[in-house]
């Protein structure tokens, strides 16, 4: 009785609107500060250009701490440590491969060939493949005209984000923009699985295990390629286990928020990241955005985002 009384009042704590607010901002602004965290990263434990799998490893080790650290607030939530059922962990695997594994490669190999202005817009491209996804896979969530003028308006903004003065080419590079657009379909990949296997679990140990596995694959790739860093620092000790905090909150926080809400009232905060993103890009990395190009990007994408998930107000 008194288990079911905690859950009621989790639920309806997470269902007021200062709640969804703070929260979704809060998780919004890791997730923004972690593009010019990777490239410091990169930096501060020297992996060069060329070591992929340096970077691979330097993810590895930020998502399984990352686990480790939401486990370590479930069994202080739930006073044990919770083990998913047999049947479960399929469900958890899938996620952890797709929206750490998969969506890291990608992340991690990206970023390192483009800029965290860049990478942060093309960020938007996940929503936009959530709600084409969405479309085919669930009958009441099927694309409306308003999805696809946001749609419409938000690939805009990706299009022109990585064009040059003279066409597509010049601002375009596979192994940079592409990759990060990789990442996002796998995000919104993820995303799809994460609605159904978060249901009927806890959302805190579904992110907790699905971090530390998705982590450890990552770091295995990393340690079968002969990543390595080049030197390792106090600085860089601490900018990783930050990594991990920001991931572990932010993707514990995100999960509870969905598993609450209709999805459509807690996806259009998505529009903060690309904007909190590029902030933390031009103030810890010097980057510009002070052109006409890149602002107007900026806005249109995160003005697809906005369109494509607001939902008029009933009450």
């Amino acid at each position: 009785m008194e288990k079911k009384l905690v859950v009621n009042m989790s639920h309806n704590i997470l269902q007021k609107g200062p709640v969804i607010i703070l929260l979704a901002l809060l998780c919004t602004i890791l997730w923004g500060t972690a593009y010019p965290a990777v490239k410091i990263g990169y930096d501060l434990f020297a992996i060069s250009d060329a070591d992929g799998f340096g970077k691979l490893l330097f993810a590895g080790i930020r998502f399984f701490l990352a686990g480790l650290m939401t486990l370590a607030v479930s069994v202080v939530l739930q006073k044990r440590l919770v083990i998913p059922q047999k049947s479960q962990w399929k469900g958890i695997a899938l996620l952890g491969l797709v929206q750490t594994t998969g969506q890291y490669i990608f992340f991690y190999l990206g970023l390192a060939n483009t800029t965290g202005v860049k990478g942060s817009i093309l960020y938007a491209l996940a929503t936009f493949f959530v709600v084409i996804f969405a479309h085919f896979l669930f009958p009441d969530d099927k694309m409306t005209l308003k999805k696809i003028v946001g749609c419409l308006i938000g690939f805009a903004g990706v299009i022109l984000i990585t064009m040059e003065d003279g066409g597509l080419g010049g601002g375009f590079a596979w192994n940079g923009e592409g990759f990060i657009m990789l990442s996002t379909l796998s995000s919104a990949l993820g995303s799809i699985i994460s609605r159904q296997v978060s249901q009927g679990q806890d959302p805190v140990v579904v992110t907790g295990y699905q971090l530390t596995g998705g982590g450890l694959v990552l770091m295995l790739l990393g340690i079968v390629g002969h990543g390595q860093f080049g030197m390792v620092t106090m600085e860089g000790v601490a900018l990783l286990l930050y990594m991990a905090f920001l991931s572990a909150a932010a993707f514990t926080g995100w999960t509870m928020l969905l598993k609450y809400n209709p999805a459509s009232r807690i996806a259009v905060y998505n529009f903060l990241i690309p904007v909190f993103g590029t902030a933390f890009s031009v103030m810890f990395l010097g980057e510009s955005i002070f052109n006409l190009r890149s602002l107007l990007a900026l806005i249109l994408a995160c003005a697809g985002i906005y369109i494509v998930n607001k939902e008029p107000r009933s009450d």
